[in-house]
C-alpha cells in the first residue's frame, strides 16, 4: 500500500531564514569534514570534528519548533516552542564559535554563518513577540 501526503511548507520569514541557515550549515559542514577528516600523527581524529555535525543537527531542529510555535493554539505552547528555537540558536552559535577557533580553513564561511545566525536572532526576537 502506498500513502501519499504532502507536508505544508511554511512561508514565514523566520522559517525561510532557518532554511538559509540550514543550507549554509550543511554546506559548511561538508567542507569542514573533508578538511578535518584526516588523522593526526597519533592516529587521532580532529577533536572538534563533531561540531560540524552539530551545526547541521541544531539548524535542522529549528524547523519543527518554528512550525509548532506557529501552529499551536495556546500562547503557553507557542512560547515553549519559541524558547526552544532560542535555545537551539544559542547552541548553534556557540558551536560556530568553537569551530571558528579550531579550524585553519573555512573561517570565513563560519563567520558568514554566525552573521546569518545574528540576523536570525533579531528576527526570532520579533517573531516571538508576535506569537
Amino acid at each position: 500500500m502506498h500513502y501519499s501526503f504532502s507536508i505544508p511548507i511554511p512561508h514565514s520569514p523566520i522559517y525561510k531564514k532557518a532554511l538559509e541557515i540550514f543550507t549554509l550549515s550543511k554546506n559548511i559542514s561538508q567542507f569542514l569534514v573533508c578538511d578535518m577528516s584526516g588523522l593526526d600523527e597519533d592516529g587521532k581524529e580532529h577533536p572538534d570534528i563533531y561540531f560540524t555535525g552539530d551545526i547541521v543537527q541544531k539548524s535542522i531542529s529549528l524547523f519543527p519548533e518554528i512550525i509548532n510555535a506557529e501552529q499551536k493554539t495556546y500562547s503557553e505552547e507557542k512560547q515553549k516552542h519559541a524558547e526552544s528555537v532560542e535555545h537551539l540558536t544559542k547552541l548553534l552559535y556557540k558551536n560556530c564559535e568553537r569551530l571558528e577557533r579550531s579550524v585553519p580553513n573555512g573561517k570565513e564561511f563560519i563567520s558568514l554563518l554566525r552573521k546569518e545566525i545574528r540576523r536570525f536572532r533579531k528576527m526570532q526576537h520579533n517573531w516571538a513577540l508576535t506569537l
